[in-house]
């Protein structure tokens, strides 16, 4: 960042728990450019405990408060104009777009008491200063890059992480052993949940995969929020070996704790995903409705990738084979991961 240094920044991505972990690296290189300046993130409101977790990136915490267009969060005058007041009580120096190519969210940035703005800007709108076109062609770490490094950072790290609390593994061991893990068979985290049907690939096909794992040498645990229910009980029904059910007992720090005492991570492109890049945990990512080139972990080493999705944005392909999950999965326990 050039000129006066900011001493207050926003930073405004309201998004869900994959899209923050993909946007670390990004908060990283800002504050090493700016080690002196107070960062405040306008996240979900859910995101308060994020930036508790990534203190060393992140100061403070102010909630979205909605904005027509943006479908995270339906808009709200009156909550809209105590965020506002909020705001620029702070006294933002600068306040930056995070949340995509800013076809929707530019409006809302306009919106924030800052001296200036900057970030995303569609290529269709190149009369913005401050602004720099959405890369479209990156994956998600390199776009939010990207543009950390237009607004001065020089320290661009793709690498994702979560730091772990000592209470957070505590509670997860004492979960796992409560729904009878023994710790004597390796663990394998399967998770099918996630947001919207499209990007969930089918309850029986995760059954099998279970079913293969545990066959393999694995203890499955099954993981999931209160939404993923539905799901979760079809792939216990569907098994045909017992399943650690975890739906609706994690927290995300305890979820992050599973998977970080797990040895394989099996799921849709959703959170765990990204926490199992972030715990360097190794995993086989199911995509059916997102795109695998922009969601995908870099790490094609300890990350596989079954499906096409939908590339480029455009239509969805068909969702993958059971089969070809099922190659991409290691032999076992101690065995690598199996095909690309």
């Amino acid at each position: 960042m050039s000129g006066t240094r900011p001493r207050s920044i926003a930073l405004f991505r309201a998004l869900q728990l994959g899209d923050l972990l993909c946007a670390v690296p990004a908060f990283r290189a800002l504050r090493r450019a700016e080690p002196d300046a107070h960062i405040t993130l306008i996240g979900l409101p859910w995101a308060e405990e994020f930036v508790t977790r990534f203190s060393a990136y992140l100061d403070d915490f102010v909630a979205f408060p909605g904005w027509p267009g943006i479908a995270e969060l339906g808009f709200d005058e009156q909550r809209f104009d105590a965020f506002e007041a909020e705001a620029a009580a702070r006294r933002f120096d600068l306040a930056v777009q995070m949340h995509g190519d800013g076809s929707s969210s530019n409006a809302f940035i306009d919106a924030v008491p800052a001296a200036a703005h900057a970030g995303f800007r569609p290529d269709a709108d190149p009369s913005r200063e401050g602004f720099v076109p959405y890369p479209e062609e990156l994956p998600e770490v390199g776009r939010l890059l990207s543009l950390a490094a237009a607004l001065g950072g020089t320290d661009l790290d793709p690498t994702l992480e979560f730091p772990l609390f000592e209470e957070e593994r505590r509670e997860a061991a004492g979960l796992l052993a409560a729904v009878g893990y023994d710790g004597t068979a390796p663990l394998a985290c399967v998770h099918a949940g996630g947001r919207g049907a499209d990007r969930r690939w089918d309850a029986r096909n995760f059954a099998a995969v279970a079913d293969e794992l545990v066959a393999r040498g694995y203890a499955v645990a099954l993981t999931g929020s209160d939404v993923d229910r539905a799901v979760n009980e079809e792939v216990i029904t569907s098994a045909g070996s017992a399943i650690l059910d975890l739906t609706g007992r994690t927290t995300i720090g305890v979820l992050g704790a599973v998977i970080a005492r797990s040895s394989l991570v099996v799921t849709n492109d959703s959170g765990p995903s990204h926490l199992a890049a972030a715990l360097r945990v190794p995993s086989v990512v199911i995509f059916t409705g997102s795109d695998p080139a922009r969601w995908a972990p870099t790490d094609r080493e300890l990350h596989r990738v079954v499906g096409a999705g939908r590339p480029g944005g455009g239509p969805p392909a068909p969702p993958p084979p059971l089969d070809e999950a099922l190659a991409a999965l290691p032999e076992g326990p101690s065995a690598p991961l199996g095909c690309r």
